[in-house]
């Protein structure tokens, strides 16, 4: 499904367009005020393709939706490697198209480039913060929800011991690695215990890292040294990488997982439903309807979306098959934590905050 080098004739144009990955026509008929006319949208994900469980499938969700409601065509262009990124985003700019999503640090100077090149066309990129005058920055303040997963892992682990881990050192994977720390530890203030939080130290801001967000094998390595230090709760934030966490838990039979991005009890293999504690949610779905509508009706803007736990853009999932894990007590001082974190009450602070 990689997409080639650019173009330089109409006719690769042309046969570069039947590969084009989950493509959803416009509506004939539907969607409020955009149906009938000639606008399109196009994004393009990063190098771990459409499927990968995470930010490239919750995003192209929200372009999906937003083509059914909006009445306009949206289509995807798939990158599955390093190679693909700018073309791809070369591509998509000369779609004649008007709203055109990056996803991913990956596509940063590609985007950074295309936009500069396009001035008449709306940018926006999913967790990176790009600066430009036609460049939306979409990011999530993904700490806030992973405190309080960080809180729950601690309440019901039962060895004293939970660990996260990241595909790479990156300010949207440390956010989350951050927040859960932090949680683990208010969870040791409020109870005085000293539950131990392995593979992170917020400190020094290093921790430990696949080195990719695809090999599943790697995850599945790093996840059972973890377990085999005695950790019950695990917290991969490493795209597919995470799946093989989901595949050592499974194989221990007594270890928990805690998913990101989107809801893990949805995306991932039915087999890891009863393994998944929770999951810390970001809203990507709805900040690029919000963004591809304000493209559409003209009001489209360059300031950065951060979703919070106060506007809805990030949260945790609901702990499903692990529900009996969780007490009544337990449940209510994170309904407490979240409350106080929009309040103001409890700061979660990162040195990867999105501004």
């Amino acid at each position: 499904m990689s997409m080639p080098l650019p173009l330089r004739t109409a006719a690769v144009f042309a046969a570069t367009a039947l590969l084009l990955a989950g493509c959803a026509a416009a509506p004939e008929d539907g969607g409020d005020g955009a149906s009938g006319t000639d606008f399109c949208a196009r994004m393009v994900t990063n190098s771990g393709g459409l499927e990968d469980r995470s930010f490239n499938q919750s995003s192209w969700e929200g372009m999906e939706q937003a083509g059914k409601d909006l009445g306009i065509d949206t289509q995807v262009l798939v990158s599955t490697g390093e190679t693909d990124l700018g073309p791809n985003v070369e591509l998509a700019a000369s779609s004649g198209c008007g709203f055109i999503l990056t996803v991913g640090y990956e596509l940063t100077a590609a985007t950074e480039k295309e936009a500069a090149a396009n001035p008449d066309i709306d940018f926006a990129i999913v967790d990176e913060t790009v600066v430009g005058d036609n460049i939306k920055s979409i990011v999530f303040d993904t700490a806030q929800a992973s405190y309080l997963a960080g809180y729950l892992a601690a309440g019901v682990s039962k060895t004293g011991k939970v660990a996260t881990f990241g595909g790479g050192n990156q300010p949207p994977v440390t956010l989350f690695m951050d927040g859960f720390v932090d949680g683990v530890a208010k969870y040791n203030e409020v109870h005085g215990t000293a539950v131990q939080a392995l593979g992170w130290d917020k400190t020094i801001q290093d921790g430990t890292f696949t080195g990719d967000f695809e090999d599943v094998n790697k995850g599945k390595a790093t996840s059972q040294n973890f377990i085999d230090q005695g950790a019950d709760v695990i917290l991969p934030v490493a795209g597919q990488v995470g799946e093989g966490a989901a595949s050592a838990a499974l194989d221990a039979g007594n270890v928990s997982i805690i998913w990101v991005d989107n809801d893990g009890y949805d995306t991932l293999p039915a087999e890891y439903r009863p393994l998944l504690l929770t999951s810390v949610l970001k809203n990507t779905g709805a900040a690029v309807i919000e963004a591809i509508g304000a493209s559409v009706d003209g009001s489209f803007d360059n300031e950065a979306f951060i979703g919070t736990l106060d506007n809805d853009g990030v949260d945790i999932a609901p702990f499903h098959d692990q529900a009996d894990l969780v007490s009544a007590e337990l449940s209510a001082e994170i309904d407490g934590l979240r409350a106080d974190i929009i309040a103001g009450t409890v700061e979660i602070t990162s040195p990867s905050t999105p501004k």
